[in-house]
């Protein structure tokens, strides 16, 4: 019994530091629900896409969008596909903007076809980056050339003497010429490939080119190179896209329904917990304190997951707490059985675990199936649902089995009296510990 006591001790201190944890660093990555912002739902034309290339193209299609939608500045941008499935025959792609409330601008950029053009680095410019600091923006410190992706005939996926992606570019003969002049002109000079406004390759030229090739080394992972590619030859995204869907939460709706979300939570746990403590005492007590230790796992590890909440996930997080009770409700009427039978406390403890064990073991696990299944086959909304319920399962079969049973081993006494009788007792009547058969 000491050693349950020194168990249930370090676990409260754990408890407690872990708490201080949670309250200090209580920031969470917010959905758009929550934060406010913009959705933004395309349907994936697959039509006339390979089926041996889908899974290329798609990926190619996210990391393409994922440039276009920089220029916003926001950092917790998503975006995220959602395959065909059985009840789903079109991909889509689902993208989300949060703090972004201008919907048109939105739609714009991602639907725009990416603009590629060859800039001259300025003296000042020169000045600047040598220097390592200046106030100018970047298209202060370019002038234009007049060469543009407009110009282009082909485009290729190299590589480069170690193994490295390139883009080689072939300009038309109108190309060609500017290329040629352009090269011939400002031999030692900086000449930046800009992609949608972006700076993706800061070649020198070295000597004249003539023939109209070129080629962008811009750090590129081989599915990067390939969308680049993919947009230059064909003008457009690697597979037509059909925007289906807009979705704009404004800030304060957003915060009215995180404060709903959490008022919910704060009342599920309270009148949870009153029930636990009235109807079974101090084991509904230690059940309580099992659900404290509960909740602050499930926080730790929204926060380092991390889990992004929704309003969905809140929710799965709610029921979540409701059958984290179950096990302990379930242990608590198999412990009543155990002393009906006239076992005494320790020994209708320990029998109680061990026959609840089995049932709390079921349940879990179908739960578990379920969150995997809708986490598989489900939106964004239902797969954060999901991913709360299936990790709240888990952290709640080790409070309710271990954090409950060192608590109520650690509580338990070899003489119990009419108070541990009281204190054990369930309903509206106190147990007799020490009757055999007791009802």
């Amino acid at each position: 019994m000491n050693k349950y006591r020194i168990w249930a001790l370090i676990l409260l201190v754990v408890m407690v530091v872990l708490g201080w944890v949670v309250y200090t660093k209580s920031s969470y990555k917010l959905g758009l629900d929550l934060a406010g912002g913009t959705e933004l739902v395309y349907k994936a034309n697959t039509a006339d896409v390979p089926k041996e290339d889908l899974d290329d193209r798609l990926n190619s299609l996210r990391t393409l969008i994922e440039k276009r939608i920089n220029p916003f500045g926001v950092g917790e941008q998503l975006v995220q596909l959602e395959g065909a499935n059985a009840f789903n025959n079109e991909p889509k792609l689902v993208v989300e903007l949060p703090g972004v409330t201008n919907t048109e601008e939105a739609i714009n950029i991602i639907g725009k076809t990416p603009r590629l053009d060859f800039r001259l680095l300025t003296a000042e410019g020169e000045a600047a980056l040598t220097a390592g600091t200046t106030t100018k923006t970047i298209g202060e410190l370019f002038t234009d050339t007049g060469l543009t992706g407009q110009y282009l005939e082909t485009a290729q996926l190299t590589f480069d003497q170690f193994g490295g992606p390139t883009v080689s570019l072939v300009f038309n003969d109108e190309g060609s010429t500017l290329f040629a002049k352009i090269t011939r002109e400002n031999l030692g000079r900086v000449l930046a490939i800009f992609l949608d406004d972006q700076i993706i390759s800061q070649p020198v030229i070295q000597s004249e080119i003539a023939n109209g090739e070129a080629q962008i080394t811009g750090g590129f992972s081989n599915a990067e190179a390939k969308a680049l590619v993919d947009n230059l030859k064909n003008g457009a995204l690697p597979i037509p896209i059909e925007h289906v869907g807009t979705q704009t939460i404004g800030p304060s709706l957003g915060a009215s329904a995180l404060n709903a979300g959490i008022r919910a939570g704060i009342w599920g746990f309270a009148i949870i917990a009153l029930f636990l403590i009235l109807w079974y005492r101090l084991p509904g007590f230690v059940a309580t304190v099992a659900l404290v230790m509960y909740v602050i796992l499930s926080l730790l590890a929204f926060k380092f997951i991390p889990v992004t909440l929704t309003a969905a996930g809140i929710a799965g997080f709610i029921l979540s707490i409701g059958m984290a009770v179950d096990a302990n409700v379930l242990i608590f009427e198999r412990m009543k059985e155990e002393l009906r039978k006239g076992k005494n406390l320790h020994d209708a403890m320990h029998e109680g675990f061990h026959r609840a064990w089995l049932s709390i073991r079921d349940s879990n696990v179908s739960s578990l199936i379920t969150s995997v299944v809708l986490f598989w086959l489900g939106t964004s909304s239902v797969k954060g649902f999901a991913l709360t319920l299936g990790l709240g399962v888990l952290i709640s079969m080790f409070t309710a089995i271990t954090v409950s049973r060192t608590f109520l081993f650690a509580l338990s006494t070899k003489n119990p009296g009419k108070v541990s009788g009281f204190l054990f007792g369930s309903g509206l009547r106190a147990r007799n510990l020490t009757t055999p058969n007791s009802k």
